[in-house]
Formats: structure tokens, C-alpha cells, sequence
């Protein structure tokens, strides 16, 4: 390799190097100002702000995350289940995400499908007691009241104190 060929690899490496960092810095940058909006409660901003995230890096999983529960703090469930989606298709065992969204499902009254999701929870995180907790809910959405117990009654056992009460209110 000629002199001239390595010095234009070097140039173009060094290039892609500067544009990385600085794409990464600016995602980064919008993702942190819209969880200070967050903060502060201003959840529209803070989604404009994971916007431009995502435009930025369609595949930046903060930026969906926050971005749907932005949602979910304004009711927009159909918004925030269409990135918990999206956070799953991009990580297949992101736990979160389906537990997330099967909440989203349970506010919609769809119980089928939050089942479904706090199902696959169970299979990646058998010890996760808010799964069994919020399945519980789906069951009793859909009139299985033996299984929604059956399913408190576990959580419980795992130590959950808000099974406990839940219980106790619902006659199991």
C-alpha cells in the first residue's frame, strides 16, 4: 500500500471517528435534556426531545424507553406500547419492555394481549413478582378470578407487599 493510499484510510478513519463521536454526543445530548423535562413533569417537551433522538439513531433504545413512558405518563398508551414494541424488536429479551407494555395493554383493557406479555416476562425473569402481580390483574380483566389469585398469592410468596393488599381487597 502506497503512502498516499494509507494517509486517505487514515483520513477517512480519523473522519468516521470525529462523525461517530459527535452523532453519539448529540443523541446523548438530546436524550438527557429530555429527561431533565421529565423531571420537571413537562412530558411533551421531553418527547420532542426522544424525537429527535430517534430521527438521530432509529435504534437508540434509551430514547424509546423514555419516550414511552413520556407516553404512558399522558395516557397515550397506543403510543407507548408502539415503542415498547419497538424496544423489543430491537432487544428481544429486553424484560422491561414487555412488562411495560403489558401494563399499557391492562390501562387499554387488553387483557389478552398484557397477559401475553407478563407470560414472557415469566419465562425470562421467573423471580419477577410485579409480572405475576399485573398478570393477576389481566386475569381477573378477562374473569379468571382463581387464576388472578393464584397469581397474587405467588407474588406474595416472592415477597411483594402490594400483593398483600391486593389480596386481602379482591377476597382470595
Amino acid at each position: 500500500m502506497t503512502m498516499k493510499k494509507i494517509s486517505r484510510l487514515f483520513y477517512l478513519l480519523t473522519a468516521f471517528v470525529v462523525t461517530s463521536t459527535a452523532f453519539s454526543q448529540d443523541i446523548s445530548e438530546k436524550v438527557a435534556q429530555g429527561q431533565h423535562e421529565v423531571q420537571k413533569g413537562n412530558y411533551e417537551t421531553a418527547i420532542s426531545y426522544f424525537n429527535e433522538a430517534v430521527e438521530i439513531d432509529p435504534e437508540y433504545l434509551d430514547a424509546y424507553a423514555k419516550r414511552a413512558f413520556a407516553h404512558s405518563m399522558l395516557q397515550e398508551y397506543e403510543k407507548a406500547i408502539s415503542d415498547y414494541t419497538r424496544l423489543i424488536e430491537l432487544n428481544p429479551n429486553f424484560v422491561i419492555a414487555y412488562l411495560s407494555r403489558g401494563s399499557a395493554y391492562n390501562k387499554l383493557e387488553r387483557y389478552k394481549e398484557a397477559l401475553a406479555d407478563f407470560d414472557k416476562v415469566i419465562i425470562l425473569a421467573p423471580s419477577n413478582s410485579e409480572a405475576f402481580n399485573n398478570r393477576g390483574w389481566s386475569k381477573k380483566g378477562l374473569g379468571d378470578k382463581k387464576g388472578a389469585c393464584a397469581d397474587w398469592k405467588t407474588s406474595k410468596k416472592m415477597g411483594n407487599e402490594e400483593a398483600k393488599i391486593i389480596l386481602k381487597n379482591n377476597q382470595c
